[in-house]
């Protein structure tokens, strides 16, 4: 029975407004991470060193080292995002045109709403909902490029969005998978599952360099 007064506590599986989920969100300031995806609170089990939070550390340095390179765009950890009232989640990472012409805006609350251009997320495997429920919430909302790490299948899932659906973004023939959305970002698909940072720094230096990554910085304003 409800205690009067008393916001209850969040748990997986419950089917919640985006409203109802902030407030018993806000209400458990120990908790790390849930989404709201479809209505439903997903809640993700506690964070492997090996199968998540190395893999997680140099994606997150991929996309720094490319921010860094390209003022005009943002980068976030975690971040909050508010897609509509059934989808509020906190992609692993995300990178967004921060100008006047981006899909994404920061709410007076500051929290991110609408599709960033690329959100990037770190699953266990193919069974994942990753690759299910929020891979169709991505989809839908317009999230132009959406990249899936399969730590324990050793697979990298690239999904650009064409034409309202999402298909694969090969590697080219060095193993090199180049965004569309963000010019000169470029990924080494085998340097990142072997864990080798500086392979993965040398693609984005290497993709930053180019004329084609030039041309877009100078629209960023």
């Amino acid at each position: 029975m409800a205690i009067p007064g008393k916001i209850p506590t969040l748990c997986a599986g419950d089917a919640l407004s985006r409203d109802e989920f902030e407030r018993r969100y806000a209400a458990m300031p120990g908790l790390k991470k849930a989404e709201l995806v479809e209505g439903v609170v997903y809640m993700p089990s506690p964070v492997r060193h090996v199968h998540h939070g190395q893999p997680h550390g140099l994606l997150a340095g991929w996309l720094l080292n490319y921010r860094a390179a390209t003022p005009g765009t943002e980068y976030s950890i975690d971040a909050t995002l508010r897609l509509d009232q059934d989808n509020e989640l906190q992609p692993d990472l995300l990178l967004r045109n921060a100008g006047a012409d981006g899909s994404s805006r920061v709410d007076r609350d500051g929290y991110l709403v609408g599709p960033p251009e690329l959100c990037v997320e770190v699953a266990a495997s193919s069974v994942s909902y990753d690759l299910h429920q929020k891979l169709e919430v991505y989809r839908r909302a317009g999230v132009r490029e959406y990249v899936v790490l399969r730590a324990v299948d050793r697979q990298l899932d690239w999904f650009l969005l064409r034409d309202g659906h999402y298909d694969h973004c090969a590697p080219d023939r060095d193993g090199v998978v180049r965004g569309r959305a963000f010019p000169g970002l470029w990924l080494d698909v085998a340097a990142l599952l072997a864990g080798d940072a500086a392979g993965v720094l040398a693609a984005v230096a290497a993709g930053t360099a180019t004329p084609e990554h030039a041309a877009f910085r100078a629209t960023l304003h």
